[in-house]
C-alpha cells in the first residue's frame, strides 16, 4: 500500500512537471512572436534608410573629393554612406585624410578601382588627357563596386552640394530606367551664355556623325545631351539591362573606329553613355546640377541664383582650387585642409 502511494506521488509530480513545461513553452512562444512582431513593426519607422554616395578621389585632386564630401555631410541629417573610390596607391592617403580631419565622423568605405578592366577600351586623346584617367570611368562600373544597395548616387569630385542630398536621392526614376541625369538643354537663363563659347549641349558635340556606325544609330545630331557628372542610378535595372557591358561595347567600338568627336565638349566618358541611355533615362531637377562653372573664367552666374542652387559643378578646365577660376569662394568654404600638406590651393596668378 505504501509502495502504491509512493508510485502515485511520483506520477503526480511528473504530471505537474509536464504541465509546467507545456505552459512555459506556450507563454515563451507567445512572447517571442510578440517581440518579433514588435521588431518588424518598428523597423520601417525606426531604421533610417542608408543613402550611398559614390565619389572618386584622384591623387592630384583629392582635395576636391574631400570638399564635396564635407558639403554633402554638413547639409543633411540623412544617413549617408560614402564610397570613396581610388587607385591602389592612393587608398591609405584617402583614409588618413578623412580620419585626421573634420571628416572623421562620416560613415565611409574606401574602395579600390582596378584600372585593368579598361585595358584595350580607351582610345588616346591628346586634347584632353585628364579625361582619360581611370577614375573617370568608375561611373561605368557602379554595380561592381556597390553590392547591397538598390539606389545609388554618383557625383563627380568637382561639385559642391548646397542642398539636402536626401532630395536628390528621392529623384523618381521611371519604370525601366536605370539612371537619371540632367539635360544639357536646361541651362538657366540667368547665366552669361554668350561667354560659354564652344559649349556642347547636343549629341553633335560628342559623336562623329561622319561615321556610318553613328549614323546608323538613327539619333538626331540636334538631340539634347545630358551630363553624367551627377547620376541617380537604379542598380537592379542597371544590371538587368547589362549597362556596363553596353558601355564597354561602345568604348571598344571607339577604339576601333574613332567614333567620338574631339571637339571642345570632351566626350571620352560621356559619349558612350549618351548612346546607351538615349531615350531611356529620367531627369534630375535642374537646380540639382548647376554646371559649367569651370568652363570659362570670365563667365559668371548671379550670386543670388547660386545661392538658390542645390548643387554646383565646376566641369571644364578651370577648377575652383586652381587659377584662374570663378565662384571659388563657394567651393573654398567647404575645403578640408590636407593633413599631409600635399594638396594646396592655387589662387595666385
Amino acid at each position: 500500500m505504501a509502495l502504491l502511494r509512493k508510485i502515485n506521488q511520483v506520477l503526480l509530480f511528473l504530471l505537474i512537471v509536464t504541465l509546467c513545461g507545456i505552459l512555459y513553452k506556450k507563454v515563451h512562444k507567445r512572447t517571442v512572436i510578440k517581440n518579433e512582431t514588435d521588431v518588424e513593426s518598428e523597423t520601417p519607422e525606426e531604421l533610417e534608410e542608408e543613402i550611398p554616395v559614390v565619389i572618386c578621389a584622384a591623387a592630384g585632386r583629392m582635395g576636391a573629393a574631400m570638399a564635396a564630401i564635407n558639403s554633402i555631410y554638413s547639409n543633411t541629417d540623412a544617413n549617408i554612406l560614402f564610397y570613396v573610390v581610388g587607385l591602389r596607391n592612393t587608398l591609405s592617403r584617402i583614409r588618413k585624410w578623412i580620419e585626421h580631419s573634420k571628416l572623421r565622423e562620416i560613415n565611409f568605405k574606401v574602395v579600390e578601382f582596378n584600372p585593368t578592366v579598361l585595358k584595350g577600351k580607351i582610345r588616346p586623346d591628346a586634347s584632353r588627357p585628364e579625361l582619360l584617367q581611370p577614375l573617370n570611368f568608375v561611373r561605368f562600373y557602379l554595380p561592381l563596386l556597390i553590392h547591397q544597395h538598390e539606389k545609388v548616387i554618383y557625383l563627380d569630385d568637382d561639385v559642391i552640394v548646397q542642398g539636402d542630398i536626401q532630395e536628390l536621392y528621392d529623384t523618381t526614376l521611371a519604370l525601366g530606367h536605370a539612371a537619371a541625369f540632367s539635360d544639357d538643354c536646361d541651362l538657366p537663363s540667368t547665366q552669361d551664355i554668350h561667354r560659354l563659347v564652344g559649349l556642347q549641349n547636343t549629341y553633335m558635340g560628342y559623336l562623329d556623325y561622319r561615321k556610318k556606325t553613328i549614323k546608323d544609330l538613327g539619333i538626331s545630331p540636334s538631340t539634347c545631351s545630358f551630363n553624367p557628372g551627377v547620376i541617380v542610378a537604379n542598380m537592379t535595372e542597371w544590371k538587368h539591362q547589362r549597362i556596363t557591358k553596353q558601355l564597354e561595347k561602345w568604348m571598344q567600338k571607339n577604339v576601333e573606329e574613332n567614333l567620338y568627336s574631339s571637339s571642345l565638349g570632351g566626350g571620352v566618358a560621356t559619349s558612350p553613355m549618351l548612346i546607351v541611355f538615349h531615350g531611356k533615362y529620367s531627369t534630375i531637377n535642374p537646380l540639382w546640377h548647376i554646371r559649367h562653372l569651370g568652363w570659362n573664367p570670365d563667365a559668371r552666374y548671379s550670386e543670388h541664383f547660386l545661392q538658390e542652387a542645390k548643387l554646383l559643378h565646376w566641369n571644364g578646365r578651370h577648377k575652383p582650387w586652381d587659377f584662374p577660376s570663378v565662384h571659388n569662394h563657394l567651393w573654398e568654404s567647404w575645403f578640408v585642409p590636407d593633413p599631409a600638406g600635399i594638396f594646396k590651393l592655387n589662387h595666385n596668378s
